[in-house]
């Protein structure tokens, strides 16, 4: 299920949010309302932490992870490191990044099997991703858009790309990453996606300002509604299409 929320008055919760299959990450705010949506949502299957990242909120667009480990950028103080490191499952790897383009959020996607990174990244930062994340990485663009991070976002059931990203390069990516991929906006029109929700394989969290019909596009992709209300659809569907077959002949 897809939940609408807010960071005071931000509809860009991807920024201030981290998300993954094992653990998420909130940026401190004036308001305990954005973090007790997440709470309520996720507290019984994974934790749910506050963080900065070198004293600043943005946590979602500064730091990359998923169920294995959590990369953060060299701004990051040892405080914050430690912390991360108490509040984390043991079984996540935390490692500091030295890397250029330290807003990492912005220029790598990934789910638990696959990373898509900016083109222009080190070497170094490319292997490390690979260690600590447990993945496959290739150097990708996605509509045209070098922040792969921004413009894309995926999980081990589907993926969302750029609106403008070409039916040729869809089918390209999907067949890399191995899940299906639409393009599509959140938050009535945007097409950063990254900064716009956050998601991961049971639950989504998007802008306030997102629609309906992006909503399910967003459940659909993302395999977020109920089995049973998933084949009660394709029932649905199902008798619909037989009865007009039944009118046309």
């Amino acid at each position: 299920m897809a939940t609408r929320c807010s960071f005071e008055n931000s509809n860009e919760i991807g920024v201030f949010a981290a998300l993954t299959n094992s653990y998420c990450l909130t940026g401190i705010g004036g308001s305990e309302n954005f973090y007790s949506i997440f709470e309520s949502e996720l507290s019984e299957h994974i934790p749910v932490i506050h963080a900065t990242i070198a004293g600043c909120r943005f946590v979602g667009r500064t730091t990359v992870g998923n169920r294995r480990g959590l990369l953060v950028p060299n701004t990051t103080t040892d405080i914050e490191l430690q912390h991360l490191r108490n509040s984390l499952p043991d079984s996540i790897v935390i490692q500091r990044i030295e890397e250029r383009l330290s807003a990492l959020g912005n220029i790598v996607s990934c789910n638990d099997h696959v990373a898509l990174v900016h083109p222009d990244v080190d070497r170094e930062t490319e292997d490390v991703i690979a260690d600590v994340l447990g993945v496959e990485v290739f150097r990708q663009t996605v509509g045209g858009q070098a922040l792969v991070g921004s413009y894309c976002k995926f999980t081990n059931q589907g993926g969302m790309v750029h609106p403008r990203t070409t039916v040729e390069d869809i089918e390209e990516l999907s067949s890399l990453i191995q899940v299906p991929l639409v393009a599509g906006t959140v938050n009535r029109g945007s097409d950063v996606l990254g900064g716009g929700m956050v998601v991961n394989d049971w639950s989504a969290f998007v802008g306030l300002d997102t629609t309906g019909t992006e909503i399910s596009v967003v459940e659909s992709i993302f395999k977020l509604s109920g089995r049973g209300q998933q084949q009660g659809q394709s029932n649905i569907v199902t008798d619909m299409r037989s009865s007009l077959i039944d009118q046309l002949s």
